[in-house]
């Protein structure tokens, strides 16, 4: 797959076959959009193309109150589609100038003169431009005025799947990693560099590796422990249990930790990046009596999510 930020440097498309989109998650919904995106070209001889925007347009349409987090960042996304087939991602910087285009303004400079589209893939409820004038209407009667063709997507196979990126956020929130791991058809993950704590886990057998994602924009899941597996540097893939939440037995401070305790492995992780894919919420966070009491808890979580990993991933 060919990354392009912008239209810097972009290689001549063949037959470009395009969709639009923010694309966040990269859900179920838009794997559709993708699948059929990757059919067509693969029917037409031509190239499947995915325009998407960074940043997200309402950090900039409503820059002091989006309230946004990210259920991808942009490397997790651009891996994903990666995974998926895509040939072409062109990654369009989202400006005030840019949310200020009419649809028609977009679809006459961008898509027709610039990219040279052959065919347009969209869902039957897409919008976009200026005041989210285009729609799938639109763009069938463009297509009378310029040589692409227009494909629906039709209100059955997206409505089925029942899903946006807002659900997912929500179930993320709630802590429900089960029911946003069947949306993005895949565990939700967090990548982070594994940086230095206060080594209290050491001191009571349960030694963490802890995460800092980099991303104020990623979404976290609620506080608690979850049982998960931790992707190496090297590819290997390890079963672990991992404590998101503020610590409330050994501190008094409302930072949210991301904490993880890798089974039967004692390898220095230090600056390193790792990805941990989420797969059961076990319980919440809760704040315990003594550092007995916490590790007495711990040794039953272990023995939880090792029995959970083996039923789940063998």
């Amino acid at each position: 797959m060919k990354v392009y930020q912008g239209f810097e440097a972009i290689d001549e498309i063949s037959n470009p076959v395009l969709t639009i989109g923010t694309f966040d998650g990269v859900h179920v919904g838009h794997q559709k959009i993708i699948q059929r995106l990757n059919k067509e070209a693969k029917k037409t001889g031509g190239e499947s193309v995915l325009f998407t925007f960074y940043p997200h347009p309402r950090m900039v349409i409503a820059p002091d109150n989006h309230g946004l987090k990210l259920i991808q960042t942009q490397d997790e996304k651009i891996e994903k589609l990666r995974r998926m087939g895509l040939q072409h991602l062109i990654i369009y910087p989202f400006t005030t100038e840019f949310a200020n285009l009419t649809a028609r303004e977009f679809v006459s400079e961008f898509l027709v003169k610039r990219l040279k589209v052959k065919t347009i893939v969209v869902g039957y409820d897409h919008q976009f431009g200026k005041n989210r004038e285009g729609s799938l209407a639109f763009l069938q009667e463009m297509s009378k005025q310029y040589p692409f063709e227009v494909i629906e997507i039709p209100s059955h196979e997206i409505d089925e799947v029942n899903v946006s990126s807002t659900k997912i956020r929500q179930a993320l929130e709630l802590g429900d990693i089960e029911t946003a791991n069947r949306y993005l058809n895949e565990p939700f993950e967090l990548t982070g560099t594994v940086v230095h704590g206060n080594a209290l886990g050491r001191t009571i057998g349960f030694p963490t590796a802890n995460l800092d994602l980099g991303d104020a924009l990623k979404s976290v899941p609620a506080k608690g422990v979850y049982a998960v597996q931790v992707k190496l540097p090297d590819g290997r893939l390890l079963k672990a249990m991992m404590n998101i939440g503020v610590r409330p037995t050994v501190s008094n401070i409302p930072k949210v930790h991301l904490e993880v305790f890798l089974f039967d492995f004692s390898e220095d992780l230090y600056d390193q990046r790792i990805t941990v894919y989420l797969l059961r919420r076990v319980r919440d966070e809760k704040r315990f009596e003594s550092i007995d009491a916490l590790r007495a808890q711990l040794q039953e979580d272990e023995k939880t999510i090792r029995s959970m990993l083996d039923h789940l991933v063998g």
